[in-house]
């Protein structure tokens, strides 16, 4: 089995049982899950009616087998998912030099686990190779290999190093440099595909808290790329109205961006990984065509502009 160096994964759990358990299920039917250290943050109540349910989870995640070590942080206060997630993964990065993350609205196919692990080592030392997803946005595939880079980080289901992980800005420092320069904007904003500089925005003036804008701009201000499988090994399962950040507007291009995975099948033993490291520009336009069509209708797009 090629794998060198199996990872720990980070599952990141708040207070949602059912996607929980779910998320849980997924993991364990990868073979690679009794090989791996799998920690578990679980964040704290926000209020105290989450106590209960919070405790109900922590009671049911120290009865988990199946890994090969498991190993629960249950934070007393509420961190949020910006501030558990970046120290968690920080946590594992500085002690093992990588992680696989998780968040327990996840669903992964049996292959993910090996993806991860066969895409870390192949690319371990590779300075322009910021991670590694396990999910892929739902295109055409006619023309992709097996797998490929976009200039895009992924939130949902994803691995880095300790190198890359290192040069996370939380402060988003760079932002002003992105905003004097209109064509740097520009590429940032996918040419108009996807708005992550208003997101920034936002996120500087602390307006949301989101992790993932900042992760997302590090990369793209070092000209990191992300590498893909062509088919998806993720879904995303949180379109229930469960999640922190979710509300009923994103419900449609939730949809659109997270058909089901199979989970069911058996795991693909090995990929062909690209010998370039170059963004896939065929793949690149057909992601830029679905964020288009999946952008919310005029009205919220005008008061989103506003907003920002």
């Amino acid at each position: 089995m090629f794998i060198v160096n199996q990872a720990p994964i980070a599952l990141f759990v708040y207070k949602r049982p059912q996607h929980t358990r779910r998320a849980i299920g997924a993991l364990l039917r990868n073979p690679e899950a009794k090989d791996s250290d799998l920690y578990v943050f679980s964040d704290g109540p926000r209020t105290e009616k989450d106590i209960p349910t919070i405790q109900s989870i922590r009671r049911e995640l120290r009865d988990i087998k199946g890994f090969r070590s498991v190993e629960i942080v249950e934070r007393e206060k509420n961190l949020g998912l910006h501030s558990s997630l970046t120290d968690g993964i920080s946590r594992l990065t500085d002690a093992r030099g990588r992680a696989i993350v998780v968040e327990d609205d996840l669903v992964v196919a049996p292959g993910f686990l090996r993806f991860m692990a066969q895409g870390l080592d192949r690319y371990a030392d590779d300075q322009r190779v910021f991670s590694v997803s396990g999910y892929m946005y739902p295109i055409e595939g006619d023309g992709l290999g097996e797998t490929l880079f976009l200039p895009m980080t992924s939130c949902w289901g994803w691995a880095t190093w300790k190198r890359a992980w290192v040069q996370l800005d939380r402060s988003l420092s760079g932002l002003d440099a992105v905003e004097r320069d209109a064509a740097l904007a520009r590429r940032l904003n996918l040419d108009g595909a996807y708005n992550y500089l208003a997101m920034a925005r936002r996120q500087k003036r602390g307006e949301i808290d989101s992790w993932g804008i900042c992760w997302h701009l590090s990369a793209f201000l070092k000209d990191g790329l992300t590498l893909y499988p062509r088919e998806s090994l993720v879904e995303n399962a949180g379109v229930d109205g469960s999640g922190t950040h979710y509300t009923a507007a994103h419900k449609g291009a939730h949809t659109l961006l997270h058909p089901p995975v199979d989970t069911s099948g058996p795991a693909k033993a090995s990929w062909a990984f690209q010998g370039r490291v170059v963004t896939d520009e065929i793949a690149y336009a057909r992601v830029q065509h679905l964020l288009r069509r999946s952008r919310p209708p005029i009205v919220r797009r005008i008061l989103n502009w506003i907003q920002a």
